[in-house]
């Protein structure tokens, strides 16, 4: 068994608000005494078939709880999916269809067992419910609550005041939220910082609706993506992708800076606050390298998502490229007419997003031909077969017939 400071030592580890602690001693101390569970709860809309590591902040931290006696209540918004969830937002977000929903949903139930235990895991849809809500529900649920609160809510008082449209719709989004903790009756909730009217929202209508319980709330930091600024997000290109390949998930961990390293420590890695403190205090020390802690690292996320043969076969094809500047054993091949010009050839061989980011690329000197820099852009290359190379870590062959 644990202790209850131990517990809570790495339960408040990397949080970014907690809303009633004393509640969550309460739960694990009742766990101790007696052996009862309790109920944490994160809805996830499937709003994209893949998750990043971003999502999986909340996720670890759930992990984490089931060790303390948690079953976690994982919640699949297909129904307020449909609608979006309007934290943050400057503007209405663009529906999904159920089909899209659906499949969606499928793909994040495959994944989130990479972190959770599934046999302390119920994978609920809130379509359950919501959908046998009707009319009068939605109307009564909807007078729990008045328009005036509804825009203190920051982004909708944004919206609000610069006359950006806010369909009723996104008004009943948080309703809806919350009545799900009503629903499932959950002890905790958790969320990233920017779910917070959301998470309160809970608790107001747990205690509307007589439930006889008041979640707690845990509230995680936005993690922020491989550009050290901007919170992990794939319309940024920022992200480092659960369902990714092994070796480029192992060098993304490892392209990220040594400050950021320690919060990804923090948010995603299993080892205990005692053990990071001890490699800070080596790597502080110069007993170990910033390097081979973000190794460790990389190591431990790509054995996680894949295994530990992948990850060790990953760090070696890192540094096969890295240290030996070679090629790596698997590249993906492409046939093109020649002759064809390189800038045509970086982006068609998917190296590069446009051909006016492949010339500035050439320009810079990140591209090269068989491992040799090129600095003409109006290159063409006629028949053959060559290694293209931008930066460090694309590659791609070429057969120019």
């Amino acid at each position: 068994m644990f202790k209850i400071d131990d517990a809570l030592k790495e339960i408040t580890r990397g949080v970014a608000e907690i809303i009633d602690l004393e509640r969550i001693e309460t739960l694990l101390k009742n766990y101790l005494n007696t052996g009862k569970n309790f109920y944490i709860k994160a809805g996830f809309d499937p709003t994209a078939p893949d998750l990043h590591l971003g999502h999986t902040v909340v996720l670890e931290k759930m992990a984490l709880l089931q060790k303390y006696g948690a079953i976690v209540q994982f919640l699949i918004g297909d129904f307020t999916g449909t609608i979006g969830d309007p934290s943050g937002r400057s503007s209405t977000r663009v529906k999904l269809d159920d089909k899209q929903v659906f499949e969606n949903a499928q793909t994040y139930k495959e994944q989130v067992f990479k972190i959770l235990d599934p046999l302390k895991t119920e994978v609920v849809f809130n379509s359950k419910w919501l959908n046998k809500l009707g009319a009068s529900g939605m109307v009564e649920l909807a007078s729990t609550f008045n328009v005036a609160r509804m825009l203190e809510r920051d982004d909708f008082d944004k919206r609000y005041k610069s006359q950006t449209p806010i369909s009723i719709s996104e008004f009943l989004y948080p309703l809806l939220q919350g009545y799900d903790s009503v629903v499932l009756k959950s002890d905790i909730e958790l969320g990233g910082t920017d779910q917070k009217f959301n998470l309160l929202m809970g608790r107001t209508l747990q205690r509307t609706y007589n439930t006889g319980k008041e979640q707690a709330i845990i509230m995680m930091p936005l993690l922020e993506g491989l550009d050290g600024v901007n919170k992990m997000s794939k319309s940024l290109n920022n992200y480092i992708g659960v369902t990714e390949d092994a070796n480029s998930m192992f060098a993304k961990v490892l392209s990220i800076s040594d400050d950021l390293m320690w919060k990804y420590y923090e948010l995603l890695s299993t080892k205990t606050v005692d053990e990071i403190e001890d490699l800070k205090s080596k790597v502080k020390s110069n007993e170990l390298h910033p390097k081979s802690a973000k190794e460790h690292l990389a190591m431990e996320i790509v054995q996680k998502y894949h295994d530990f043969d992948k990850a060790i076969k990953a760090k070696e094809e890192f540094d096969k490229i890295h240290k030996k500047r070679d090629i790596p054993t698997q590249i993906e091949t492409f046939e093109f007419k020649a002759p064809i010009w390189i800038a045509k050839a970086l982006v068609n061989a998917k190296l590069e997003p446009s051909t006016s980011q492949a010339r500035r690329d050439i320009k810079q000197g990140a591209v090269k031909i068989d491992q040799q820099k090129i600095s003409d852009e109006q290159l063409s290359l006629e028949k053959g077969e060559y290694i293209l190379q931008v930066g460090k870590r694309k590659f791609a062959k070429i057969k120019a017939i």
